[in-house]
């Protein structure tokens, strides 16, 4: 019986590219979904399959419990997992492959995209003119502001790169610091994130989503930023509290805010966050272009086919679970 592949990634899906030949041609049987699941749509879909690559999908214990024994591979087309129950992956013997390091340039090149439309109001101004007017208003240079960057792997050090190139004075904060890089492209170190807060003009997020990052952003530390900062997510929704940031934009205590993600994805009608004139909302696409798809795609078909044959794949989440060999 052919191996059974389980596909929901929809970018995946969307994107042409080498990727789709390359998982054609094991020859196994993929089932596509559209993506991202809730814990109940997953576990609809699982059971039945030996391979899985996964987006966002809700993938709970109940859900892994369900999908074994036959699951034998989950491969992540990303390298968020933060919503995968990574101990239970690793408790029944599942090995969770990821993608680092491919989308890197992407991500940080949409946190600028999101900056500059609060700091020009390009919203308000393609607005008026698409609405056949002639509206303006008066924006902010970005030259010389301070740009506090909190996580700083490979996607952080790709935001100092364009800050500097914006003359911007770029700060960060991370708990592992590349002393060499930071030398190099004059990334200066503060100590605490009280220090970024009380610094930064802009603040952009680029770290993991953990019960230390869970609304890291809220009415507490909002309180500690200067008056007017705008902050930028492109790292997940969660880490800032969406009733404490919608109220922080509404009073003018947060000039704007860009967000890729937010802490419901999609968002209901009424979300808070959506129709506030000073807050920019883009629908998770911050790694979602073609040279990214294609890299994070191969990377992913590439961890599911080596996992499948038994081979070390290009990165692993639990490295303590063995890859057996499948087919």
């Amino acid at each position: 019986m052919k191996p059974r592949i389980l596909l929901t990634t929809t970018s995946f899906q969307e994107t042409p590219g080498e990727h789709h030949a390359a998982l054609a041609a094991t020859g196994w049987e993929v089932v596509t979904a559209r993506g991202p699941l809730s814990e109940a749509d997953t576990l609809a879909l699982v059971g039945d399959v030996d391979g899985y690559i996964c987006g966002d999908d809700v993938i709970t214990r109940a859900v892994l419990e369900k999908a074994t024994p036959r699951l034998k591979v989950l491969s992540k087309y990303g390298i968020g997992v933060d919503k995968i129950d990574v101990p239970a992956c690793t408790e029944l013997g599942i090995p969770l492959l990821f993608t680092p390091g491919v989308n890197h340039t992407t991500v940080a090149e949409h946190a600028f995209l999101l900056l500059l439309a609060l700091e020009k109001n390009l919203l308000f101004h393609t607005d008026s003119t698409r609405s056949g007017g002639w509206k303006r208003q008066t924006g902010h240079e970005l030259l010389e502001k301070t740009i506090g960057i909190v996580g700083m792997g490979r996607i952080g050090k790709e935001v100092a790169i364009r800050a500097k190139a914006f003359g911007m004075r770029p700060i960060g904060y991370d708990i592992y610091w590349d002393e060499k890089f930071a030398a190099e492209h004059g990334v200066e170190r503060v100590a605490t994130l009280d220090e970024l807060f009380a610094k930064a003009d802009y603040i952009s997020l680029h770290t993991n989503l953990t019960p230390e990052t869970r609304d890291l952003v809220r009415a507490e530390t909002i309180a500690k930023m200067k008056p007017g900062v705008i902050i930028l997510n492109c790292a997940r929704g969660e880490i800032v509290n969406t009733a404490d940031i919608a109220a922080a934009l509404e009073s003018g205590r947060v000039r704007g805010y860009g967000t890729d993600v937010l802490d419901e994805e999609p968002p209901r009608a009424d979300h808070p966050l959506t129709k506030l004139p000073n807050c920019v909302v883009t629908p998770h696409v911050g790694s979602r272009t073609h040279e990214s798809v294609q890299r994070q795609a191969m990377a992913a078909v590439t961890n599911l086919i080596r996992a499948m044959h038994g081979e070390p794949p290009l990165a692993q989440v639990n490295p303590t679970v063995p890859v057996k060999k499948v087919v």
